[in-house]
C-alpha cells in the first residue's frame, strides 16, 4: 500500500467558481482567526491552542457571534483542515527553532491576505469520488474535469484504492483537485533489467548526463522554459506594474502574468517527468548526487539557471519512481568529488573550476567531457559499495579517529558555541564543516 496523489484540472461553471472562491476564502479566514487566537493565548499564558482545541473553540464562537453567520455556506471540513494546517505549522516552527527539524529554518506563521496567498482548501471527509470526466466533492457537488478520471475511478471501483482527502487549489486561471489516495500498487519483485546501473550528473547547460553500465551516454537537454519565456515575462511584468492598483486592467495583467508562470512550470515538470520515468524504467540502480541546491540558488550568478532546471525535483521523482519499478536510488555523498576524480585511473585533481568543461587527467592523459566523467564515477560508485542508499547516514562518511561517524543531514548540526567547542576538542579548525575535507572511495571501472 502506497500513498500517492491524483491531480485533475477542473472545469467548473460560473456558480461553481463562486463556490470554490467562497471555500478558499473560508479556509483563509479560519487560518487567520486561529492564528489570532493562538497569539492572544500565547501572550497571556505562554502557549497556544492545538488544532483540536481550535476546532472546539470555533464551534462555540460561530453560534454566538452574529458576524460569523455565513459559516454554514461552506463545508465544515474547510475550517477543520485549516486549523490542522495551522497546528502543523506551529509545531514545525517550534521544531525548527529547537533544531530538531531538518531543512531551512522556519519563521512564525503569518496571516494570509486575499490575492497575496495561494487559494487552497481541503476536504478530509464526505462524499469524494470520480467517474468519467467528473468529480464529486462535499457541498460542491459534481464538477466537470478537463481530463478523464477513469484511471482512478477504475481503482476505486475494484477496491484497490481509497481516497483519504481532496485538496482543491487554484493556479493562475485554473482550478485543480488533488486526491490523496491509498493505493494497493503492484510493485515487481525485481526490475525488468536486473543488474543494470546508471550514473546521473545534473548540470546547468545540460539537464542531465547519464552513463550506463555498458558505457552508453545519454544527454537530455532541459527545456529551460524560464529562459525561453524571459522576454515575455519582462513584458508582462512591466505591464502589470504600470497598471493602476485596484483597477480592472491590473487584475487582467495579473492574470496574464500568472498564466505565463503556470505555463513555464508545466513545461519544466513535463520534461522532468519524462526524463525520470525513462531512467527508472530502464535501469535498476540509479546513482545521483546530493547537491546543495539551496546554496547554489544563493549564488546570484547561477540562481536563475539552477532554478530553471529543477535539480531538487529530479531527485524527488527518481526516489519514488525507482521504487515503483523494483529498482533503487543511490544518493552519493555531498562531498564525493565526482567531477574532480578521473574515471580512468582514479586520480583526483586538487581543483577544477566551473569554466573547465573538459576533464584532462595529467596521470593517464584521459580527455573526457566533464559531465560524462562525473556520471561514470557515480555509476562506478554503486558497484564499489562505498555508499548506501541514504548517504546522510552515519556510515556514509568516516568520522574522526576513535569516534563514531556523525550525520550530515541539514539542520542536524550543532549551532553556536557547542559546535565550536566540539570541533576544537576534536582538533579541527572552525571552518564550518563538521568533518575534515578528505574522502576516500574505491572506484572500479
Amino acid at each position: 500500500m502506497v500513498t500517492q496523489a491524483y491531480r485533475f484540472a477542473l472545469d467548473p461553471t460560473p456558480r461553481q467558481k463562486q463556490a470554490l472562491c467562497s471555500h478558499a476564502g473560508a479556509a483563509r479566514f479560519a487560518w487567520n482567526w486561529g492564528l489570532d487566537a493562538c497569539r492572544d493565548r500565547h501572550d497571556a499564558e505562554g502557549k497556544w491552542w492545538s488544532g483540536v482545541e481550535l476546532h472546539r473553540l470555533w464551534n462555540q464562537v460561530k453560534k454566538t457571534n452574529p458576524a460569523l453567520g455565513w459559516w454554514s455556506e461552506n463545508s465544515k471540513c474547510v475550517y477543520q483542515e485549516a486549523f490542522r494546517d495551522l497546528d502543523r505549522a506551529l509545531r514545525d516552527f517550534v521544531r525548527s527553532r529547537n533544531g530538531t527539524r531538518e531543512g531551512r529554518r522556519l519563521g512564525f506563521p503569518r496571516f494570509k491576505k486575499r490575492g497575496r496567498c495561494r487559494d487552497s482548501f481541503r476536504f478530509g471527509s464526505g462524499a469524494m469520488r470520480c467517474a468519467g470526466r467528473t468529480v464529486t466533492l462535499p457541498r460542491l457537488g459534481t464538477i466537470a474535469t478537463h481530463e478523464s478520471t477513469r484511471k482512478l475511478a477504475r481503482r476505486l471501483g475494484n477496491g484497490t484504492a481509497r481516497i483519504l482527502s481532496a485538496t482543491v487549489s487554484r493556479a493562475a486561471h485554473r482550478w485543480f483537485v488533488s486526491f490523496t489516495v491509498q493505493v494497493d500498487r503492484t510493485v515487481p519483485g525485481r526490475h525488468a533489467r536486473p543488474g543494470s546501473a546508471v550514473g546521473v550528473d545534473l548540470g546547468v547547460k545540460t539537464l542531465l548526463t547519464a552513463v550506463d553500465d555498458h558505457g552508453g551516454v545519454t544527454e537530455i537537454a532541459g527545456p529551460k522554459a524560464l529562459r525561453a519565456g524571459l522576454r515575455k515575462l519582462q513584458r508582462l511584468s512591466k505591464a502589470h506594474s504600470r497598471a493602476q492598483r485596484g483597477s480592472a486592467n491590473r487584475a487582467k495583467a495579473a492574470g496574464r502574468l500568472a498564466r505565463h508562470h503556470a505555463r513555464v512550470a508545466n513545461v519544466r515538470a513535463d520534461a522532468l517527468h519524462k526524463a525520470t520515468t525513462a531512467l527508472a524504467a530502464r535501469y535498476e540502480t540509479v546513482v545521483v548526487e546530493d547537491l546543495n541546491v539551496t546554496g547554489m540558488v544563493a549564488n546570484r550568478r547561477m540562481a536563475r539557471a539552477v532554478a530553471d532546471q529543477g535539480f531538487a525535483a529530479v531527485r524527488r521523482m527518481l526516489k519514488y519512481k525507482t521504487g515503483w519499478n523494483g529498482g533503487r536510488l543511490v544518493v552519493a555523498d555531498r562531498w564525493f568529488p565526482s567531477s574532480k576524480t578521473c574515471s580512468g585511473c582514479g586520480g583526483r585533481k586538487p581543483s577544477l573550476s566551473l569554466s573547465e568543461r573538459t576533464f584532462r587527467c595529467e596521470a593517464c592523459d584521459l580527455v573526457l567531457g566533464r559531465d560524462v566523467n562525473a556520471a561514470i564515477n557515480l555509476r562506478d560508485l554503486a558497484a564499489s559499495g562505498a555508499e548506501r542508499r541514504n548517504a546522510c547516514g552515519g556510515d556514509a562518511r568516516p568520522g574522526p579517529a576513535g569516534q563514531p561517524p556523525g550525520k550530515q543531514e541539514p539542520g542536524n548540526r550543532e549551532r553556536g558555541q557547542d559546535r565550536d567547542r566540539r570541533r576544537a576538542s576534536d582538533g579541527y579548525p572552525n571552518s564550518g564543516y563538521p568533518y575534515p575535507l578528505t574522502f576516500q572511495v574505491t572506484v572500479t571501472s
